[in-house]
């Protein structure tokens, strides 16, 4: 299943190869170009990539959104509120 990022258009923006985004993010490059076309990724990987895009994880929003535009949590237990 795909997910809407914007991991791309800000690298691009920051002027970072992909190269340099892995190695910023210790992660290879493989892993930036499958996120960056929308396949799914563990949020550790996340977490690293925002970080090495020089974004706070409270900025998470800004780059990762799931299928439905709604944006993804990089805590480990969601907060689920009873209606």
């Amino acid at each position: 299943m795909a997910n809407t990022n914007s991991v791309r258009q800000i690298r691009e923006a920051k002027m970072m190869s992909k190269a340099e985004l892995a190695r910023k993010a210790d992660v290879t490059v493989q892993t930036i170009d499958r996120i960056e076309k929308g396949n799914e990724c563990r949020l550790d990987t996340k977490r690293k990539i925002i970080l090495a895009l020089g974004y706070k994880l409270a900025d998470r929003t800004r780059i990762f959104e799931d299928d439905n535009g709604n944006p993804n949590t990089l805590s480990n237990k969601s907060s689920k509120k009873k209606g």
